[in-house]
């Protein structure tokens, strides 16, 4: 399926990222982009790998993990059909100390890289587009870190379902969502212990804000999960919009789509809560605690 067609009326969803391309960037990248499967455990890249391909995936789900010595990991970014996995090709590096793993099983677009960085460095509406992702993928993974350091536990599963769920196709949020998801390998995502996870998890049953069984977790109360969510998933949600959002594009001063003035907006501030306002000093021995629910 490798045609501008595909990329229009194909049933298995699209990718916000391809969207967000100029017609012409399209038009010249569909020939090369190729719709494949990802079963559920397959690894894409591996710590140092270089990669021969970058994917956008559609229905898939993918985690970036940092993998220890001793087999241990931590997820530092999860990528959906909100943006790609590749991006050390875009920025010269070749390769990054870090493994992408199929979470959940599903669709991507695949393109080869020497496509990619052609079409990067040809159009310079193409390379902010992607400098931007780039830009919010850092974001993603600061705000992770602060959030591992300084979050409950609990704040913190809530935070990672959110994310997740914001990254399924087609997802309205007016039912329950579904993952296939364990105790031990959401704390494996997280970098805890699973009897932390399990706590948490079973405070938010408590609350009626999930359900699992058996490997299937299931969120009842998104707006309530939200609610019980610390401010870094509104913040990575906040600045994806800020940062990739249609009024960026049409805003760009290379942008050249439609007829009219669009009227400028603000896009140079970040959208920064002020953390160090949760951080105070007689907060800090609570913070600082190693298991926190």
């Amino acid at each position: 399926m490798r045609n501008e067609h595909a990329l229009r009326s194909s049933s298995t969803g699209t990718n916000q990222l391809i969207n967000a391309l100029s017609p012409e960037s399209r038009e010249r990248l569909a020939p090369h982009l190729e719709l494949v499967q990802l079963p559920a455990g397959d690894v894409l890249y591996d710590c140092d790998q270089t990669a021969s391909h970058a994917y956008f995936p559609i229905s898939a789900v993918v985690s970036l993990l940092h993998v220890l010595e001793d087999g241990a990991s931590t997820e530092f970014a999860l990528v959906g059909n909100d943006g790609m996995l590749g991006v050390a090709l875009l920025m010269g590096g070749g390769t990054m100390p870090n493994q992408a793993l199929v979470q959940r099983a599903g669709y991507a677009y695949r393109l080869p890289a020497d496509i990619l960085r052609q079409e990067f460095n040809h159009d310079v509406e193409t390379s902010q587009l992607f400098l931007r992702y780039v830009q919010y993928l850092l974001t993603q993974v600061s705000q992770v870190a602060v959030c591992n350091r300084h979050h409950t536990i609990r704040q913190q599963l809530s935070r990672w379902l959110l994310v997740y769920m914001d990254r399924l196709p087609g997802n309205n949020f007016s039912h329950a969502i579904e993952l296939k998801a364990t105790h031990e390998s959401i704390a494996n995502m997280l970098g805890v212990r699973r009897e932390s996870v399990s706590e948490a998890a079973s405070i938010l049953r408590k609350q009626k804000l999930i359900t699992y069984s058996r490997g299937r977790l299931s969120v009842a109360d998104r707006q309530g999960l939200e609610a019980t969510a610390c401010e870094c998933y509104a913040l990575m949600k906040q600045e994806y919009k800020r940062l990739l959002s249609s009024e960026h594009s049409a805003n760009s001063p290379h942008s050249t789509n439609g007829h009219h003035p669009v009227k400028k907006q603000d896009f140079s501030r970040p959208a920064c809560v002020g953390l160090h306002n949760h951080l105070l000093p007689k907060d800090k021995d609570k913070k600082y605690a190693a298991d926190r629910y």
